[in-house]
């Protein structure tokens, strides 16, 4: 499977390397491929170019860079991932308080009807290494179509994450608190970024 990372910062790294090692292709997007930073991530392009053809476009980029980025790609049929959170700059709060998720903005940008959120409420460490004993962390996931879902089920569930259908795309704004209050405990309230949501079941 062909995935392209839109954002080449710590969530889009920790992903990109593990689907790397699952076997995936994996081309980074990023605003300047030729900077000599890029040179240890492997394939890069510009955004557009990365997302061209992919069968999975993964949205990992800062709140504010999102819209001018998500407008400029052509994604087609792929899989679109958003990763991001519509956070208030420097708050563990959402930007906007109603019921329209960044994600619904994010399909609406796209011209996507396969957006799906996921890997959002939880950090960068827990996706380079989510081992937490007998006990894998919960990916929630959530989209409209259900075959896009499946598809980032499986990319979840095969780097050890224990990934749950969360509902149709308008769940998206509950997985957006969720990811609000796991960086209010991680960073704020001094937990740090060990931490991890976990879905028990009888």
């Amino acid at each position: 499977m062909r995935i392209a990372i839109i954002g080449a910062g710590r969530v889009g790294t920790a992903l990109g390397g593990r689907w790397r090692d699952a076997g995936h292709e994996v081309v980074y997007g990023v605003r300047d491929p030729a900077d000599s930073r890029h040179a240890a991530l492997g394939p890069v392009a510009s955004s557009a170019d990365a997302a061209r053809g992919a069968d999975v476009v993964l949205l990992a980029l800062p709140w504010p860079a999102t819209e001018a980025v998500a407008s400029g790609l052509a994604v087609g049929e792929a899989v679109v991932i958003d990763a991001t959170n519509p956070l208030a700059a420097g708050e563990p709060a959402l930007a906007a308080d109603g019921t329209l998720s960044g994600a619904r903005l994010v399909a609406g940008w796209t011209g996507s009807a396969r957006v799906v959120k996921a890997f959002n409420t939880t950090g960068a460490a827990n996706m380079a290494d989510p081992a937490y004993g007998a006990v894998r962390p919960w990916m929630p996931v959530a989209g409209d179509d259900e075959q896009a879902k499946a598809v980032v089920m499986d990319l979840a569930g095969a780097i050890g994450f224990d990934a749950a259908d969360a509902g149709p795309l308008d769940a998206a704004r509950d997985l957006e608190h969720l990811a609000a209050i796991w960086i209010r405990m991680a960073y704020r309230l001094g937990q740090g970024p060990g931490i991890a949501f976990a879905l028990l079941r009888r």
